[in-house]
């Protein structure tokens, strides 16, 4: 058992520092949750989502890439690569924020809308797959036998990020209006990409 909390802890940092950021699909479920309309519903997509993807990277392309050393090398330092240029863009978002969020801006009050922009926002974005399957992929891939306990580690991040972003948005409200809380969000995200980028590339 405490062998797992490495790689969940892991799984878990990774997966939190790449969710946690100003995007379409956060900016939504922050405004569903402001405006208390179909929050269950936005959530409950995000998660699903994010479990079949994280599953997909893990599984297939783990199994891939832990079948070949070199293959697991140049996945390892392709990953770290993106974390540290992940985390300089989280570092400069942090010095140079943008506006902060507003809630309610025309979002429609139509569940079968709010479900079908939300699947939409996850779907459709290129990015999703980058983090998700190749991205959180090769990272785990890293962990060889233990890979599954990394993927386990990513979707409770996953899980307690979109509950407590839809279903904690209402205490919030000021919060995210001010551009200097996602500077603080966004520091953060800096540190834990760069250590764990830096990380991975030490032990390609």
């Amino acid at each position: 058992m405490a062998n797992a909390l490495l790689p969940m802890s892991a799984g878990f940092a990774t997966c939190m520092s790449l969710i946690v950021s100003i995007g379409a699909q956060n900016a939504f479920v922050l405004r569903q949750g402001l405006r208390r309309h179909a929050v269950l519903l936005v959530v409950t997509i995000c998660v699903v989502s994010d479990v079949i993807l994280i599953a997909l990277g893990v599984g297939g392309f783990g199994t891939l890439v832990t079948s070949s050393p070199t293959l697991l090398t140049i996945c390892t330092a392709v990953g770290g690569c993106f974390l540290l240029g992940y985390g300089f863009l989280a570092a400069r978002r942090a010095l140079r924020p943008a506006s902060g969020l507003e809630a309610g801006t025309g979002e429609t009050r139509s569940r079968r809308r709010a479900a079908m922009t939300c699947l939409a926002m996850t779907w459709l974005n290129p990015q999703t797959y980058l983090e998700t399957i190749l991205l959180i992929g090769s990272v785990a891939a890293g962990y060889g036998a233990m890979r599954w306990e990394f993927g386990a580690g990513a979707l409770a991040a996953s899980c307690v990020w979109f509950v407590a972003l839809g279903f904690g948005a209402r205490l919030l409200t000021g919060f995210f209006s001010r551009p200097g809380s996602w500077r603080v969000l966004d520091g953060v995200i800096a540190v834990m990409m760069v250590s764990l980028g830096t990380s991975l590339l030490a032990g390609a």
